[in-house]
């Protein structure tokens, strides 16, 4: 697909889903605060659920992105085991 010259905000891609798409977006907040509400109820600053890092930031899910992908500052990956190294 060619690239619009044109920028468009997070806002209308959000609006466009709901409006024309017909996405529930109250539905998909919902269900993204039932997959943290446990981790944001110990003070996690994230969660993994299906594959899937929500990150938590003052109680409030910030960003999410597939599990174990490098991390844009260090390129590296994060550690795949849930345990600590003994």
């Amino acid at each position: 697909m060619k690239r619009s010259r044109h920028a468009v905000t997070d806002h209308a891609v959000v609006r466009y889903l709901e409006r024309v798409a017909g996405m529930d977006i109250t539905a998909l907040r919902t269900l993204i605060g039932l997959k943290v509400e446990s981790g944001l109820e110990q003070g996690a600053s994230g969660v993994i659920s299906d594959g899937f890092v929500y990150k938590l930031r003052d109680g409030v899910v910030t960003t999410v992105t597939p599990h174990n992908t490098p991390d844009r500052r260090t390129m590296r990956r994060a550690r795949t085991s849930d345990f600590p190294d003994d």
